[in-house]
């Protein structure tokens, strides 16, 4: 939401489920751990803009389905996913990723999708992967 005014924070998707996002982002890229508090938010603008132009009741799902990844992991463990250690962080998101219902997969393949386009869509991510676009197109030798 480039430009934003700041009374217009309450639009934030990420902000009330921010925590368990940032969890998420972490477990599907793990050099995620390494951000500070500005490329975090640069990485939360990228989302931010992308889900600005999806139906508001999609919005509305994934913040839902940041919830229900906060709280299922209750039932197993006793914990909420923010509290959970690495290993059973990724056996919750692997169930989901292979989960019988069909929008369970769907919504945890379009979380992922989020988390990547926000941290390789920072310049510092792009270039840590070596992509550097060419206005010249894909056939430049490099």
């Amino acid at each position: 939401m480039r430009g934003a005014p700041a009374n217009e924070t309450s639009r934030s998707v990420l902000a009330p489920v921010r925590a368990v996002f940032r969890a998420v982002v972490v477990t599907v890229v793990p050099d995620a751990r390494q951000l500070d508090e500005p490329s975090w938010l640069a990485l939360e603008e990228l989302v931010e803009d992308a889900l600005e132009i999806r139906r508001p009741a999609l919005r509305g799902q994934l913040q839902l389905f940041l919830r229900v990844i906060q709280w299922l992991p209750v039932v197993r463990y006793g914990r909420t996913f923010v509290a959970l250690r690495d290993e059973e962080r990724s056996r919750i998101l692997r169930y989901m990723q292979d989960h019988p219902v069909e929008r369970i997969r769907c919504g945890f393949w379009g979380l992922r999708t989020l988390a990547f386009l926000g941290y390789y869509g920072r310049l510092e991510g792009a270039h840590a992967i070596g992509y550097a676009p060419d206005p010249r197109g894909w056939e430049v030798k490099r």
